[in-house]
């Protein structure tokens, strides 16, 4: 009779367990399954003057991240990039396509996005979608992020909609 007992509840308990439920620590896995953390990156138009302006404002030549050129002669006029990053902007440099550096276009990085909880999970009818309420904060903003208007010093509540599949759970897509 004991056996049996133990049988009946090791199928109860991996029948509950092997249930296809969401739940905040589910959610926070497949958020956290190749799309937190993410870098926040910034293009950087080296050869646009409006750009040359904004990094001076920025305080990034001040804080010798960056060398802008104030003069340049009209002829010499995309030959050569306006902005140019110093040896101490390197740990903020990120890899831009070859498509990009011929424009003089250079990718920065600003912050990186980190999840912090999963705040609400809200099932449809059928049970097959949901939407996921979650919040992000960002660490180790660079001095670049001054060029960007986002406030990286808050909080960032995001809302995203999972789908069911017979094998779990999906992101299916970030809702702005």
């Amino acid at each position: 009779m004991k056996i049996l007992i133990s049988m009946v509840l090791a199928c109860l308990l991996i029948t509950g367990c092997s249930k296809n439920e969401l739940d905040r620590e589910k959610a926070m896995a497949i958020l956290q399954d190749g799309h937190y953390p993410q870098v926040i990156d910034y293009n950087i138009f080296c050869n646009d003057p409006e750009y040359g302006s904004r990094a001076i404002d920025a305080g990034l030549e001040d804080a010798e991240l960056v060398t802008v050129k104030r003069k340049v002669k009209l002829i010499d006029f995309g030959k050569e990039p306006i902005i140019s990053f110093t040896e101490k902007a390197r740990p903020y440099l990120l890899k831009t396509s070859a498509e990009d550096r011929k424009s003089w276009v250079q990718k920065v990085k600003l912050a990186d996005e980190e999840l912090v909880e999963v705040t609400g999970i809200l099932l449809d009818a059928s049970g097959k979608t949901a939407t996921i309420e979650y919040t992000t904060s960002f660490k180790n903003v660079t001095p670049f992020a001054k060029l960007d208007k986002g406030d990286y010093t808050k909080i960032a509540t995001h809302q995203a909609t999972f789908a069911k599949y017979d094998d779990g759970w999906r992101w299916e897509r970030k809702k702005k």
